[in-house]
């Protein structure tokens, strides 16, 4: 927790001295950032943008997790259906997302649907990967030892297989959260009305540069609260069977 403290008071220190350097207009200074933040939160415009941002996040991150892990699993556990979906996923995996997001706002129309589907494109494959290795390490053991005492196929998912994978669609979760934001922010940048991303386009048309800092840093600060509340207390749950590292 100390180092924690000291690294973040280093980097406030250095910030500080990089805006005396190159001017407060270019490199706002931490208080110039405060106060900025300070206007926004005020006037209900951040808690706003940042609320309809979060939701297109929650919403592409729970539709590519769900398609990623049953595409991820029938190919982990099929070669069959893993050599009909693997040129595929090279495919994805190679396009940029720039490409995805502009292509869906042509045949989707600027909509919030064509949007949260060009976001969950470009994180599907990820989780996909990550799913199959997993599928792949599964113990065979103890599916023939399901088979022999004739366990439910629910109860083996429940049992069997879901413990196994839950590390890797932690893996999957944590990489995920840190993919979509960014694509979520350019994807407001590029077609949405609203969001922490088009307030960022909006302040860059002005070079107002505190109020970019202003709206990153606080999109930052959440997206760290998510991981440290939720990702990691997960990730630490579903690998307490796993022997301690020394």
């Amino acid at each position: 927790m100390l180092l924690r403290f000291v690294s973040l008071l280093l980097f406030l220190a250095v910030w500080s001295f990089a805006s005396m350097m190159a001017g407060d207009r270019i490199a706002p200074s931490p208080q110039t950032v405060a106060a900025a933040f300070g206007r926004e939160f005020a006037s209900g415009a951040l808690l706003l943008n940042m609320g309809v941002t979060l939701l297109r996040v929650a919403a592409s991150f729970c539709i590519a997790m769900a398609l990623g892990v049953a595409i991820g699993v029938a190919m982990g556990r099929s070669s069959r259906v893993d050599r009909l979906f693997d040129p595929w996923l090279l495919i994805l995996l190679n396009v940029p997302a720039l490409v995805v997001i502009v292509l869906a706002f042509i045949w989707g129309g600027l909509t919030e649907t064509a949007g949260i589907l060009a976001v969950a494109i470009n994180k599907l494959p990820n989780t996909v990967v990550t799913i199959r290795e997993g599928a792949r390490a599964l113990d065979r053991g103890l599916q023939d030892m399901a088979q022999v005492f004739q366990i439910s196929r629910l109860a083996r998912l429940r049992h069997i297989v879901l413990p196994q994978l839950a590390p890797y669609i932690a893996a999957g979760s944590r990489s995920g959260l840190s993919l979509i934001w960014k694509i979520v922010l350019v994807v407001e940048l590029l077609g949405r009305p609203n969001g922490v991303g088009f307030e960022i386009g909006s302040a860059f048309q002005l070079f107002d540069v505190p109020r970019i800092l202003a709206y990153s840093l606080a999109f930052v600060v959440v997206m760290l609260g998510i991981e440290l509340a939720l990702v990691q207390p997960f990730e630490r749950r579903v690998s307490r069977w796993r022997p301690a590292r020394a």
